[in-house]
């Protein structure tokens, strides 16, 4: 099966329901992607993965190719048959994770000089480097290496790095037209410009222009208020081809989700409900819960009474809080297991609304429902 991205229907918002095909399954959007950083989504089987009904998930570039390395992947018969995962991956470009180890790189025109934050070697990541590895990996959905900068750049700072960003892409381009295969991988460009408005719809443009299959917006949800991430997000969605997918990287709360959604965004993803699931703060309709609370220690209820995940289905809270403080590891297990269940519900639900044109509403009641339940308990 060959790539191919259809929208199927559009809300009033904004927001768009959606098929894409891809090599390895097809994956209905707007669609939530778990992050598998190190070729696993932390605490979950692959089978329990495929129970919750996940279509789609993401690995790391820059992890990866420090460990186990992506020649081993490929003799292994790509990321699809080392982690047993026959459904589609998106890999990044690593390029956040390396610019976040900040004093431990230097960047220049032609990449990055990093030192591994596992054993300090030295290494370089160029973006014909990034695009190298994520062939060998043999990802379905591959990501340009792209420059991230914090979000209170100034304007000259972020004007270089969309450019730099811009000259890589171009890079890329013709390094995967030369070494690549369009039917097996698709590879997306991403779109810088950090909150400044003007230069977020001209890095769109100069994007847009080099034609790639599918766009993703980068540098975003790194510390500048929701109302910025949705502001840039809108302006860049706007200049982005209607018949191709876009992705808003490394979102969000599930409160927002339906946000980024309605302005036009297919996918998305976030370690939030992974990385909170680990620290006991699960997500339900009502709300935030910590399960640590003292609260809970005799609470004979299931997480939420309306979910329908495995966990939910067999186990107490006062069962999981003791888990928890007992420092188990079955706690992360199942804190895991309902989190993405969550995650993934709440994205079933927003498709069923564009589906009947009503995502204004169940956004407005998701959002009335978590905001009210979190302020009381101080979540």
């Amino acid at each position: 099966m060959a790539f191919r991205f259809e929208v199927l229907q559009t809300d009033p918002t904004g927001a768009r329901l959606g098929r894409l095909e891809t090599p390895h399954g097809v994956i209905e959007t707007p669609a939530f992607m778990p992050v598998g950083t190190l070729a696993t989504i932390k605490g979950l089987t692959q089978e329990s993965l495929e129970a919750l009904g996940a279509q789609i998930i993401l690995a790391n570039t820059y992890h990866l190719y420090l460990r186990p390395g992506a020649e081993l992947i490929r003799e292994m018969g790509g990321l699809h048959e080392f982690m047993s995962w026959p459904h589609p991956i998106l890999t990044d470009s690593g390029g956040y994770q390396v610019f976040s180890l900040s004093a431990l790189r230097k960047v220049t025109d032609e990449g990055v000089t990093f030192r591994s934050h596992i054993d300090g070697s030295e290494h370089s990541l160029s973006p014909e480097c990034a695009i190298e590895i994520q062939l060998a990996l043999g990802s379905d959905i591959i990501m340009v290496l792209d420059e991230c900068i914090e979000s209170s750049s100034d304007e000259a700072r972020t004007v270089a790095a969309a450019a730099r960003t811009l000259a890589w892409a171009r890079r890329s381009i013709d390094y995967f037209a030369e070494h690549g295969d369009p039917r097996r991988q698709m590879m997306f460009g991403i779109v810088q410009g950090g909150a400044h408005v003007r230069l977020r719809r001209s890095s769109a443009d100069e994007m847009v222009a080099l034609d790639f299959p599918g766009y993703a917006i980068g540098g975003l949800a790194v510390g500048e208020p929701h109302e910025i991430t949705c502001e840039m997000s809108a302006e860049v969605a706007a200049r982005l081809p209607a018949a191709k997918p876009r992705y808003l990287m490394g979102v969000g709360r599930p409160e927002q989700i339906v946000d980024y959604v309605a302005r036009g965004i297919d996918m998305m993803d976030c370690v939030l409900p992974t990385r909170s699931a680990r620290h006991g703060c699960l997500f339900t309709w009502q709300g935030r819960l910590l399960i640590k609370n003292a609260r809970y220690a005799k609470d004979p209820r299931p997480i939420d009474s309306n979910c329908k995940c495995p966990t939910c289905r067999r186990y107490s809270r006062a069962y999981l809080r003791h888990l928890y403080v007992s420092n188990e590891i079955l706690a992360a297990t199942l804190n895991t297991l309902h989190n993405v269940y969550f995650y993934l519900d709440i994205m079933a639900e927003i498709r069923k609304s564009i589906r009947f044109g009503n995502l204004r509403g169940f956004c407005s009641d998701l959002q009335a429902r978590l905001e009210h339940t979190v302020s009381e308990s101080g979540a």
